[in-house]
């Protein structure tokens, strides 16, 4: 597997994987706050560090870091349950020293995810950044993670 840095002619492509993998994942998510997401998600790119990941050419999917933070990260939804997030994730542990991400409250399969991925739930929001009714989740690693995933 392999990774590159988002470039601008790409955000189409990361927008359509997003809006795949959430109307799998998100079924919480109400019809008209998905379509503000889309609109706005592209604006968010340039601040965080993207990389779109591959395997044989194929784009998997994209995570979006700022410092220790996963801001976002999606996989296309044929990916999803193959081994793909697990491998991803344990690369972000070690390469860009990922320690804290949120889920929504409502993502049980995100949830569990990360924390079998080594992070655990440190608090608890009723609103999501935008201040909408998603309650989200807050997760953080500790040292330990890494050791228990190998």
């Amino acid at each position: 597997m392999n990774y590159h840095q988002a470039q601008i002619h790409e955000y189409p492509q990361l927008v359509d994987i997003w809006a795949r993998s959430v109307k799998q994942t998100h079924d919480f998510l109400q019809v008209e706050d998905f379509k503000k997401i889309e609109k706005e998600l592209p604006t968010y790119f340039p601040h965080l560090d993207v990389k779109i990941w591959t395997d044989l050419e194929k784009v998997i999917g994209f995570s979006g870091v700022d410092g220790n933070k996963l801001e976002m990260f999606f996989l296309d939804p044929k990916y999803i349950g193959k081994g793909y997030g697990k491998r991803i994730v344990r690369c972000l542990l070690e390469e860009s020293k990922i320690q804290f991400v949120d889920v929504n409250e409502q993502n049980l399969g995100a949830k569990n995810f990360y924390q079998v991925m080594g992070f655990e739930e440190y608090d608890r929001s009723e609103v999501d950044d935008a201040g909408r009714s998603y309650p989200i989740i807050h997760l953080k690693t500790n040292s330990d993670s890494l050791k228990n995933l190998e």
